[in-house]
């Protein structure tokens, strides 16, 4: 008895899509070959997303599992295998969808509220698997649905809370839910609808004024918020002014606030009613008219040279009425000069600063804008000098210093090279100039000029004139005789530079492992001769100078190498001795040599 299994197939009916409520039929079937005919017994199983669902036993080809009415929980990946003896054989998946969901169940913790509290609603699918989406709806009369949607991954259904508001007189609310297939949207019906009454906790404040129009500056006004509520527990009534708070009672149904009207006062009023979360408002516009307008301050000056008049008048347009005062500004606070329309008075530097005046009239104080008055004090002749080491060294930049002791600031400070200004700073006591192009020529001296409001003018510091170091260049060493010299001769060197400002200082050095300074000298010149009377065998050697001045800069010559050799007559001497011992020498050998032969005779 042998068999195998052709294929493992899973069908649905009516099709793998189907409405919800509708039956669908999940048939599993199994293509076999055999041997010969005997029974064979097959167990099917069926999965949906990997879960057994459907188990049964046949010695037939297919298993069939019926589901009368299709929810949208039967919705999954259906897949079937079908065990024979030993041999197992699975089929291909199938998606299956269950297209429309159950209708949800919405419930209100109250069916009745007070502006302000909180509805409480629960929205459920009880036939329906999460994870799930629920939106709830709330509706007020003639108005759109507002809507807000909640995600609920392990559960099916979904509570929220609505807050009730001020306006909110009957309330309609419902929920549906959705869940994603395949990636779409699969949707729900509306659930049943919940009604909700709102009563108000209290009603609109009234906001009154007394007296209510004609009001001008200086008269006394009072404000009146008043409101009617179910309970004075917890209730607040607020006065506001641009988001100021004026005043403010609580457990009261009525607040007042008094005040002296100003041109300040005009404006919009807010009285703010509030119990727990509900809050109710009222809005007035109130103007208040001018009684007269600010004065003005008026100064005869407002730049002035110390030790002057200045004269100080204050004044209403078309109105005379007032009791004026004069003050100077001050962060401490203002200080009073005198109680008048005018003033008078001869200054000093401590005078400057701001000034105002005040008019008062039936308890109204206005205040005018602020003048500026500066007293100036003449500046002191300027000083000008060098920043850092002197001398100036030629390429080099040359910052300068121009400073004014006294005399009121801001000073205005201009420099000049010879007769053309450079520069100019604002400062309070100095400033500073950097020339960057010292050159040889300039002869020309620096000085600078110092002035402020001072009707005095400028005045101009000390011509400064500055020295210009030009730094040593090119050093080069010469000798006479040059290369060879005799020993005992006398040798001049000669060290000497392209350029350079005097005096320059002039080293002559011998080159061993340790550089030797053989010569030195300061000279008003451009070079330096050096006579060494003797040479002698050990001056032999390599030799090079360097220069410098006041600009510290060294500059080194090319060395130079002097060989000193034997002298002539030295020469001659030695010539001389040799001839006589060669002389001696072969005398004494003819002297031998006859001998010699004379006794072989």
């Amino acid at each position: 008895q042998v068999f195998t299994f052709n294929s493992v197939e899973i069908k649905v009916k009516p099709s793998v899509k189907v409405k919800n409520g509708a039956p669908m039929s999940i048939i599993c079937h199994a293509d076999i070959s055999k041997s010969t005919e005997f029974q064979l017994e097959h167990n099917f199983t069926i999965f949906k997303d990997h879960k057994p669902v459907f188990i049964t036993v046949s010695d037939k080809g297919d298993a069939r599992y019926e589901i009368s009415v299709a929810k949208s929980s039967d919705t999954g990946d259906y897949r079937c295998a079908v065990r024979a003896d030993k041999k197992i054989k699975w089929s291909n998946p199938v998606s299956v969808w269950v297209a429309g969901m159950t209708k949800p169940i919405l419930t209100a913790d109250k069916n009745g509220v007070l502006e302000g509290e909180v509805v409480k609603l629960r929205c459920e699918l009880p036939e329906e698997e999460p994870p799930l989406y629920f939106c709830f709806r709330k509706t007020k009369t003639n108005s759109t649905p507002k809507e807000r949607c909640q995600y609920e991954h392990y559960r099916n259904f979904s509570v929220v809370e609505f807050s009730v508001e001020e306006g909110d007189h009957i309330l309609q609310f419902d929920c549906f839910g959705k869940r994603t297939v395949n990636f779409e949207w699969d949707t729900s019906e509306y659930s049943n609808k919940t009604l909700i009454t709102v009563r108000e906790p209290f009603i609109r404040p009234t906001l009154l004024t007394t007296p209510s129009r004609n009001i001008t500056e200086g008269d006394r006004i009072q404000f009146e918020c008043s409101t009617a509520a179910v309970q004075m527990r917890d209730l607040e009534i607020i006065l506001q002014k641009n988001k100021t708070i004026l005043k403010s009672v609580q457990d009261e149904k009525v607040l007042k606030y008094s005040t002296i009207a100003t041109l300040e006062h005009s404006g919009e009023y807010l009285c703010k009613v509030e119990q727990r979360g509900a809050t109710k408002t009222t809005k007035l516009n109130f103007v208040v008219s001018e009684l007269f307008p600010k004065p003005k301050l008026f100064a005869s000056v407002t730049k002035l040279d110390e030790n002057k008049q200045l004269n100080l008048s204050c004044n209403i347009n078309g109105f005379r009425r007032a009791n004026f005062s004069i003050l100077r500004k001050n962060s401490n606070g203002d200080i009073p000069l005198k109680h008048s329309e005018t003033l008078t008075m001869r200054v000093n530097v401590n005078h400057t600063g701001s000034y105002t005046c005040t008019a008062e009239v039936k308890g109204i104080v206005k205040e005018s804008k602020p003048v500026r008055i500066n007293v100036y004090a003449p500046v002191s002749k300027p000083t000008l000098s060098v920043v850092g080491d002197l001398p100036v060294v030629l390429g080099k930049p040359l910052q300068l210093i121009c400073r004014s002791v006294s005399g009121t600031p801001p000073k205005t400070f201009t420099f000049y090279k010879g007769k053309e200004a450079q520069k100019t700073v604002i400062n309070d006591t100095y400033a500073t100039f950097l020339d960057e192009n010292i050159r040889l020529n300039d002869k020309r001296g620096y000085k600078c000029g110092a002035r402020n409001n001072h009707s005095s003018g400028m005045k101009t510091s000390d011509v400064l004139n500055v020295t210009v170091i030009v730094p040593v260049r090119e050093a080069s060493l010469g000798s006479v005789p040059y290369g060879e010299v005799e020993d005992g001769s006398e040798t001049a060197f000669l060290c000497s530079v392209k350029e350079g400002s005097w005096p320059i200082r002039f080293r002559i050095f011998r080159k061993t492992d340790h550089d030797v300074l053989v010569y030195e000298k300061s000279e008003h010149a451009d070079r330096v001769m050096w006579h060494k009377k003797t040479m002698k065998r050990q001056d032999t050697g390599t030799y090079y100078c360097m220069a410098s001045n006041q600009a510290n800069v060294d500059v080194r010559s090319h060395p130079i190498t002097i060989s000193v050799i034997l002298a002539a007559w030295k020469k001659g001497v030695i010539a001389a001795f040799v001839l006589l011992t060669l002389a001696g020498a072969g005398a004494l050998a003819l002297w031998w040599f006859l001998r010699k032969k004379k006794k072989g005779k």
